[in-house]
């Protein structure tokens, strides 16, 4: 199986090309900074992955993606090699996208106010009662669970 899950930014905004023909794709290229959970003394924070989306996720990328955007993928990891003009063979590893969405909200990312604000939802003691649904008394028979 190959299934790759990743949540981190882009280093980049997103490169669109489209191929030739009669039936053109949309292919967008970009560089996702995952960082590290664990990181050793001289090692680096993140990992970064080149990525590749076509079609329709090509173009939700030239839309909405941009650098600095927090985003999460899934995917598979492509292997490519080939022999540049001076004969040395030449290895690659890409993150085919088969699915991308955003990982937070356009004010947390800091795009339009500069920085993360919390969210406007009320506090638990704002709430109604305690948060919990009443149940009326004599019902515990219809339950379906004991």
């Amino acid at each position: 199986m190959n299934k790759v899950i990743l949540m981190g930014r882009l280093t980049r905004d997103p490169e669109i090309r489209y191929s030739q023909g009669a039936n053109s794709l949309a292919i967008a290229r970009y560089s996702l900074a995952v960082n590290r959970s664990f990181k050793r003394e001289g090692e680096p924070d993140a990992d970064f992955f080149n990525c590749t989306a076509f079609g329709r996720n090509a173009e939700f990328a030239e839309k909405y993606l941009k650098q600095g955007t927090r985003i999460l993928i899934s995917g598979r990891i492509q292997q490519d090699n080939y022999t540049n003009k001076d004969g040395q063979k030449v290895y690659s590893v890409q993150v085919i996208v088969d699915e991308q969405e955003f990982a937070e909200s356009k004010n947390a990312s800091g795009s339009e106010s500069g920085g993360y604000q919390p969210s406007a939802r009320p506090t638990p003691s704002a709430a109604v009662g305690d948060g919990f649904m009443n149940i009326p008394d004599g019902i515990d028979e219809e339950l379906p669970f004991n």
